[in-house]
Formats: structure tokens, C-alpha cells, sequence
């Protein structure tokens, strides 16, 4: 395709704007997240009373803001590529909605995509991922991330920076390839509500309306994949908190069950809930729109 919205440098910087910009508005709900998860009775009234400044709701905004932004440049970059690839293959032209310039492949297809360029982007990144978790935590008080950083290498090792990758993964892989798969499907249901006047009006939607079809997708999309994925998160988190404690995947869930119930499975939901439903309903709107911006120049 020689659209100038498929170069790679249009999606880094879309996705990087996005990414960063909702990382920065929802951290408190991240952090807030990463706390409730640590044990079974902690509670988000508890764990707000723990912070003494306002301001420490943002603790650990920068590995988040670097994790996210970069991450989903990437992201977005490698899925567009990945996708525009499919869709290549298929020898026909790479067809697209009235509010969006992305590829549209099939519902298959777009989960097998969505999972695999997590997968990727998600190990380059997990390094920082172990980072803000550990920041974040109140059970390693580490003063600086460059304090987290020499703590993990010093105790555990190269290895000790991809701690619940597995577990982030399973988690992350599949959550991605719904997201994906819902996301496009809600992309072409809701015009048919708002349409519901004038079906016949092919033209591309104003950014306003592109904007709320993408932003609603997006929040509805990520509220169904996080869902179903949430037990995952619980596990990832554990295993980066407590390695020695949680060593393997299949191990951390069953003994989470066995010894706290399955509703420690969902701890932090509501929050993770908010959150990337918050994140998406932002960064993809953003991306989203900055890549039509660019298909215009």
C-alpha cells in the first residue's frame, strides 16, 4: 500500500501520543491496581488511605508513561504491519470503514494478529513491566526505578526482568486478539445505529463522529477482553511481586484458589476495568485519528 497513513513513522508517533496521554490520565488506577492485587484483604478504600500526597497517586508515571507510550508504538506499528501483511496476501485490496483507515481483515484474522504482535512488543517490553511493578509496590520501597533496576539484577539476574512473562503473556496474547476481534466488530455495528436515518451515506465520517464510533468501540472492546482475562493479571502480578513464591504459571493459580478462593482471581477488576477502558477508549481514538490526519497530507 502507498497510503502515507501505513508508513511505519505515522503509527509510532500515533500510537506513542496515545499511549502516552492515557498513561499519564489513568496511573492512579493502575497503582491503585498493583496494591490491591499484593494481598487478599486489601481493599481500594484501605490502600488510598496508605497515601499520604495527592501526588503520590502518580508514583511510578514515568516507567508507566515509557512501558505504554513505547510499547504501544510499537504495538500499533508492528500490528499495522502485521495486518496490512494479512490482508496483502489475501490479493485484494486492504478494504476500510467510514471511520477508520486501519485494515479490515476477518474476525480470525484479527485475533490470530492481535495475539501475535502482543506477544512480540510484549517481551521486548517486560523488563520495564517488572520495573513498575516493583516501583509501584509498597512491598519492596524502592526510592528511585534506578534503585529497582539494581536490586532485580543484583537478587535474581537477567532472568529476574521477565519474571511472569508467561503469565503476562497468557494474559496479554489473548486479551490483545479479542480486543482486536471486538474492536472491529463494534467499529461496524455502531454506524448502523447512528445511521439508522440515512444508510445510504458512504461518505467518510467528520472526526467527530469517527471519534465517538472509535472511542466507544474501543471502551467497549476493552471492558469484554479485560473480563475475560482478568484472572491472568492477578497471576502475572504475583509472580513479579514474588518470585520465589510464585515461580511458575500453573502453579500461582492454583494455589491462589486453593488458599484465597477464586474471587482472589479478580482482585483489582474494577479498577483494570476503568483502566483499560479509560486507556482505550483514548489512545485508540487518539491513533485513530492522527492516522486519518496523515492519510490527508
Amino acid at each position: 500500500m502507498s497510503n502515507n497513513s501505513n508508513t511505519s513513522s505515522t503509527h509510532l508517533v500515533a500510537g506513542f501520543v496515545g499511549g502516552l496521554t492515557s498513561s499519564i490520565c489513568l496511573q492512579p488506577l493502575d497503582l491503585l491496581k498493583t496494591r490491591v492485587q499484593q494481598t487478599k484483604n486489601a481493599t481500594i478504600t484501605s490502600e488510598l488511605k496508605r497515601i499520604s500526597h495527592v501526588t503520590d497517586l502518580w508514583r511510578g508515571t514515568i516507567p508507566s508513561g515509557v512501558r505504554t507510550s513505547v510499547g504501544s508504538a510499537l504495538y500499533l506499528t508492528f500490528l499495522n504491519i502485521t495486518r496490512t501483511f494479512v490482508a496483502e496476501q489475501k490479493a485484494q485490496t486492504v478494504s476500510m470503514n467510514r471511520s477508520s483507515r486501519l485494515p479490515k481483515l476477518s474476525s480470525s484474522e484479527n485475533l490470530i494478529t492481535g495475539m501475535f504482535a502482543r506477544s512480540v512488543i510484549g517481551f521486548v517490553t517486560m523488563p520495564v513491566t517488572v520495573i513498575k511493578v516493583r516501583y509501584e509496590s509498597v512491598s519492596y520501597n524502592y526510592s528511585s526505578m534506578g534503585m529497582a533496576f539494581k536490586d532485580i539484577l543484583t537478587r535474581e539476574g537477567p532472568r529476574g526482568f521477565f519474571n511472569g512473562f508467561w503469565a503476562t503473556t497468557a494474559r496479554d496474547a489473548p486479551n490483545a486478539g479479542l480486543y482486536v476481534l471486538f474492536y472491529e466488530h463494534f467499529k461496524s455495528w455502531l454506524p448502523k445505529l447512528i445511521d439508522r436515518g440515512d444508510p445510504s451515506d458512504k461518505s467518510v465520517y467528520s472526526s467527530s463522529k469517527s471519534a465517538l464510533i472509535n472511542s466507544m468501540s474501543a471502551t467497549l472492546s476493552a471492558s469484554l477482553s479485560t473480563i475475560i482475562t482478568a484472572p491472568f493479571d492477578t497471576i502475572k502480578t504475583c509472580m513479579q511481586l514474588y518470585p520465589q513464591k510464585y515461580p511458575t504459571l500453573w502453579g500461582t493459580g492454583i494455589s491462589l484458589v486453593r488458599n484465597e478462593g477464586v474471587s482472589r482471581m479478580f482482585n483489582g477488576l474494577s479498577l483494570r476495568l476503568i483502566r483499560k477502558a479509560g486507556s482505550a477508549g483514548i489512545a485508540w481514538c487518539i491513533y485513530e485519528e492522527l492516522i486519518k490526519v496523515a492519510s490527508t497530507f
